[in-house]
């Protein structure tokens, strides 16, 4: 047997760090002297050289705990430990790519980009971009459909972030948690929920119109004529209780005003997609806008 001290100098660690685990109940004494002192065995010296090992990785100690307790224990340890330290990275290539954009700007740009960047976190957290569509939507649809909605609107943030989409994510934040002129809605006239207005089959519709538009897009083809336009129109058709007939089309032309803040955020969605990503709803939807009004203007000068 071994008093607290001799352990500790077997293990090449203080005596008040055999106590601290001993008191914590990660190692367990053999016996006790006639005077009430701590005695160890042997496997006490490797107990805690397992101790320090896992310490050594950052391991709180209750977690120590159960590792000692179960070997299984130590699978979900690493994996937790290995998620942590993933976020920790990303935070500091965050940070290290916004102090990068503050550092590479002019003395009258530093100031603006200062306050944008300091509003949010690193990573940034993108429940206020989910807040923004869920606020913006209309309240009818169906939840499936609003998922369906917020996974392509809501950019992930990326992992290996360059100054310019932390600026892009920063504006993007500035938008989204900003105020809102007017009724805090700014629709155009077609997305309101006005009379027999159906939301879901618009929406719906617009999912299939641009994804049957993304092929062109990709391409780089000017808008045009097509099954896309065709279902872009047929949608805000259905969903007004409506026919697809050329005075509908003029009609929904003229409904289909600008909306300056949802075009800015998906200006902004597209600076943190890849090159290689599928184009964003609101470019399909600019992109079929114009196909529209290309279509009446050639009817116009037929």
């Amino acid at each position: 047997m071994w008093s607290i001290g001799e352990l500790a100098e077997h293990a090449g660690v203080t005596v008040k760090t055999v106590r601290f685990y001993s008191d914590r109940g990660l190692l367990p004494e053999a016996a006790r002297s006639a005077g009430g002192h701590r005695r160890y065995g042997p496997e006490a010296l490797d107990r805690l050289r397992m101790i320090r090992s896992l310490r050594t990785l950052d391991l709180p100690v209750p977690d120590v705990g159960r590792v000692l307790d179960s070997e299984d224990a130590l699978e979900d340890a690493i994996a937790g430990q290995l998620r942590e330290l993933g976020s920790q990275l990303a935070a500091l290539r965050w940070r290290e790519a916004a102090l990068q954009l503050l550092q590479d700007c002019t003395p009258e740009e530093r100031a603006e980009r200062l306050l944008l960047v300091g509003a949010m976190t690193t990573p940034p957290d993108t429940a206020p971009m989910a807040r923004f569509w869920r606020y913006w939507l209309p309240a009818r649809l169906p939840a499936r459909l609003v998922s369906a909605i917020l996974e392509r609107a809501v950019p992930e943030p990326l992992t290996d972030p360059e100054p310019a989409h932390v600026l892009a994510f920063a504006r993007m934040h500035a938008l989204v948690t900003g105020s809102c002129e007017g009724n805090g809605r700014p629709r155009s006239e077609a997305h309101r929920p006005d009379g027999d207005y159906r939301p879901a089959v618009l929406y719906e519709g617009l999912i299939e119109a641009f994804a049957l538009a993304s092929p062109d897009l990709q391409a780089g083809r000017p808008p045009s004529e097509g099954d896309a336009l065709d279902a872009f129109v047929d949608a805000h058709a259905r969903a007004c209780g409506a026919r697809d007939t050329p005075a509908f089309r003029h009609r929904l032309g003229i409904m289909l005003a600008a909306e300056p803040r949802i075009d800015r955020y998906w200006q902004l969605k597209a600076e943190l997609s890849s090159p290689s990503s599928e184009p964003t709803p609101g470019a399909a939807h600019d992109w079929l806008h114009a196909a529209l009004d290309a279509q009446l203007a050639c009817r116009v000068a037929a």
